[in-house]
């Protein structure tokens, strides 16, 4: 069984930093595609990077330009970092995982239920 546990969300101001973990953990498939969604109150669930078991990534419009993806070298552990927070980002963040050698590019663009492992999610509130 996968579990997925994230960690480091809080609360910052707007302009500031944070970086959030992911570790993965249980019985895991080769192939695998991780990712981040985030939701809101009040606003649709939407995707904000992935990267696959090649080390590929690929961002959502909102975060590409602020955000950075990544992932160790044993690829168990899943990294956001967020620079230029704004109240916007402020979201439940989700981490992701997918064992069917997904791509990151198909990951953008791949229905919801294809990830099939979902960690509780971590809180990010950013204050103006």
């Amino acid at each position: 069984q996968v579990q997925l546990v994230e960690s480091g969300g809080g609360s910052v101001q707007a302009g500031g930093s944070l970086t959030l973990s992911c570790a993965l953990s249980g019985y895991i498939l080769k192939g695998h595609c991780m990712g981040w969604f985030r939701q809101a109150p009040g606003r649709e669930r939407e995707r904000v990077a992935f990267i696959d078991s090649e080390g590929r990534t690929t961002y959502g419009d909102s975060a590409k330009a602020r955000f950075t993806i990544s992932q160790n070298n044993a690829k168990n552990i899943l990294y956001l970092q967020m620079n230029s927070l704004k109240p916007e980002d402020t979201a439940m963040y989700y981490c992701v995982a997918d064992f069917s050698q997904m791509t990151a590019i198909d990951a953008l663009g791949a229905p919801e239920a294809h990830f099939g492992y979902w960690g509780q999610g971590t809180q990010v509130t950013v204050s103006s």
